[in-house]
């Protein structure tokens, strides 16, 4: 088995570069739950959420952005940010490290303020 550097953000936490088996059973283990990868960017990175933490009613953790810094959504649980490659997740560049770890390097807490939801960095 191989293992990936991946970025895991915990919700209240500061994201943190570790090293990770690069199984499904390994992923689920890091996010709580059954996998859901999604691709909010342009680079070669993919976003490993639990699939149903809103469901369970996990801790809200960091919001997600369009190009004008409107939130669009809100990732449940602890996450994971990955390199992809053709067939399969990879390591994280150390250029996507840098930019991810930044992006996600404040913990965040959600208010809603006149019918919309805001984000507040701890």
């Amino acid at each position: 088995m191989s293992k990936i550097t991946a970025i895991a953000v915990k919700p209240g936490k500061k994201p943190i570069v570790k090293k990770i088996e690069n199984t499904l059973k390994s992923l689920q283990n890091e996010v709580g739950g059954y996998i859901q990868v999604v691709y909010p960017w342009a680079e070669l990175v993919g976003l490993v959420c639990d699939e149903e933490a809103k469901i369970k009613g996990k801790q809200l953790n960091r919001a997600l952005r369009d190009d004008n810094g409107k939130i669009y959504d809100i990732v449940a649980g602890t996450f994971l940010i990955v390199g992809l490659d053709d067939a399969d997740f990879c390591s994280l560049s150390d250029a996507n490290i840098k930019k991810f770890s930044e992006m996600f390097k404040h913990p965040e807490e959600f208010i809603r303020i006149n019918g919309e939801i805001c984000a507040l960095p701890l």
